[in-house]
């Protein structure tokens, strides 16, 4: 098992969803709201993944396919915020379906790997 490794991407992507969630308030105040569900989607998805990080550790299910997958998903959450920072919403679409299925297999894997091994 990889702790470090799993633990990683999750630390990373704590600090992604803490600079949107700043950023995006910030420029909520400015221009008159819309930003509330900018900000909820990546909150929902990272809620996902964190949940996913925190059942696998103690369960000893955190190995190299979980820590590729869970690098994946922060990438793609990366990239999106990268685009919803810098200019208009509607360009994210793409990444915000790649993370979602990226955290979907992350799910899937795991329940086969705790279904199998029962």
């Amino acid at each position: 098992m990889m702790i470090q490794g799993i633990l990683l991407p999750v630390f990373v992507l704590v600090a992604i969803t803490l600079a949107q969630f700043f950023l995006l308030n910030t420029r909520s105040r400015v221009s008159a709201g819309g930003a509330v569900t900018a900000v909820d989607e990546p909150l929902v998805l990272s809620l996902l993944f964190y949940a996913v990080v925190a059942v696998a550790l103690p369960l000893r299910q955190a190995d190299l396919v979980m820590v590729l997958l869970a690098w994946v998903f922060v990438v793609t959450r990366l990239l999106r915020a990268g685009l919803l920072l810098s200019g208009p919403e509607g360009r994210g679409g793409l990444l915000d379906v790649a993370s979602a299925l990226v955290l979907l297999a992350m799910w899937v894997y795991f329940a086969l790997r705790i279904l199998t091994v029962l």
